[in-house]
């Protein structure tokens, strides 16, 4: 369970970088984007670390590789917890991402385990995106 406290700080700065994105204000959302990069790095390794701080964190990583190795340090940090909701939701993005880095091969390796981690949780349009995703990906490969 991640700290009241933290979620509400990691839930609010996500609604003032997503507005900053949205105004293309990049000077706002970088100095957003540092405080939510501390609270992870503060709380890293201690009790009150928690995947989706650095999830959150992933979302907001403009560089694709950077984001992505931050996404793995949250999936490691939900498989800790065995959060399956994290999990899914992480393999998810992780294998958006690793499509648009051409990494296909991984992306549908990430969708895998996504949906096996789904099969236990009870967001049916996540489970959904991930069954798509995947399927998609899977046809596409097949047509070569």
């Amino acid at each position: 369970m991640i700290n009241t406290k933290i979620y509400k700080a990691v839930y609010s700065l996500a609604e003032k970088l997503m507005e900053a994105a949205r105004k293309d204000d990049q000077a706002e959302f970088e100095s957003l984007y540092g405080q939510l990069k501390i609270i992870c790095t503060d709380n890293d390794n201690t009790d009150k670390d928690h995947p989706e701080q650095w999830e959150t964190l992933a979302d907001f990583t403009e560089d694709l590789e950077a984001a992505l190795v931050i996404y793995e340090k949250a999936q490691a940090k939900a498989l800790a917890i065995n959060a399956k909701d994290h999990l899914s939701s992480i393999g998810l993005s992780m294998a958006k991402l690793q499509v648009d880095l051409g990494q296909k091969e991984a992306a549908i390796k990430s969708l895998e385990s996504a949906q096996v981690s789904a099969k236990k949780i009870e967001d049916k349009q996540l489970k959904a995106e991930i069954d798509a995703f995947l399927e998609g990906l899977l046809v596409g490969q097949e047509e070569k």
